[in-house]
């Protein structure tokens, strides 16, 4: 059946498979959402479906088409992601261009994504315009984004606009269910994911980073500045991803907040935010550690 794998967005799930079953398939689509939300499986699996030569349920996964799309060999697919991880070129659309212009070989569609379309540098973009503007009949062409503000208006208005919205809590432990039994990340740790699949993922591996964190805010009232410090070592070493671990400490200070109608816990918030400021303007790392857990402790002795 089709998209049953994927977690949420069930009316983009019906509307898709609706398409599909009513042969009303667009020339071209865009995928709008959060990082991390599922824009690219839904893509692969709607192109899947597109490409499966089965006159009944979609995608079969028996046909010579399935078989061709599972094996990622499919002739008549293509995604097309960013070179080095910033910028679509110019190359990679002619090239695009070069492959539509051709029959289909195994289906009777041919089907291109292009992830991140936003970072196709100018040109890239003005040369895919040109492809919108006169797809062949036989083309589908699903672009995806976080920011479709990027993107030049011609090419939007040439898109059927597809939003996705960011998952509940409950669909996030869903997809972590379906995973494992046992969900071992905390209610706190799930907020932080804001409705993203790809941060659960992320959080979920790195949740011994993350408990510490909160383990050092559940310990504020009950040890001296030494020894937060001395517990603090995760955060001097993460210096890559501070500020989702700053964002994270924000989380649950509001859920203290929440719990215990303390006050102090919103001054706790803006030291946080003057902390990142300060992170942003490129001042001393470690002495910016060194005054948010201060000022922090500070707030409860």
């Amino acid at each position: 059946m089709a998209f049953q794998n994927l977690v949420g967005n069930e009316k983009i799930k019906n509307l898709l498979k609706n398409s599909i079953q009513t042969n009303n398939i667009l020339h071209s689509y865009l995928f709008v959402g959060v990082e991390g939300i599922g824009k690219s499986l839904f893509a692969k699996e709607f192109a899947h479906m597109i490409l499966c030569s089965a006159k009944q349920e979609k995608p079969c996964k028996l046909c010579k088409s399935c078989l061709e799309f599972q094996g990622e060999s499919h002739p008549d697919f293509l995604q097309i992601d960013p070179e080095d991880g910033k910028t679509i070129k110019i190359e990679q659309i002619r090239y695009l261009q070069e492959k539509i212009a051709e029959k289909p070989v195994t289906s009777e569609k041919k089907v291109y994504i292009i992830s991140e379309c936003d970072k196709m540098t100018r040109e890239a973009a003005n040369g895919l315009l040109k492809t919108l503007e006169e797809p062949p009949s036989y083309a589908t062409l699903i672009l995806l984004t976080t920011n479709e503000s990027k993107l030049l208006a011609t090419i939007k208005s040439r898109c059927t606009k597809i939003a996705f919205q960011t998952l509940t809590d409950e669909e996030i432990k869903e997809y972590l269910k379906s995973k494992s039994q046992e969900i071992q990340m905390t209610d706190n740790m799930i907020r932080q994911c804001q409705g993203s699949i790809g941060r659960a993922i992320k959080i979920e591996e790195e949740q011994e980073i993350y408990s510490q964190i909160e383990n050092i805010i559940n310990n504020l009232k009950k040890v001296d500045i030494t020894q937060i410090w001395k517990k603090a070592e995760v955060l001097y070493q993460s210096k890559e991803k501070i500020m989702d671990l700053l964002d994270y400490m924000n989380v649950v200070f509001f859920e203290k907040l929440r719990e215990e109608q303390d006050m102090r816990y919103t001054k706790a918030v803006e030291v946080v935010e003057e902390a990142k400021r300060r992170m942003i303007g490129n001042a001393n790392y470690d002495m910016c550690i060194d005054n948010l857990l201060l000022k922090v402790w500070e707030q409860f002795v």
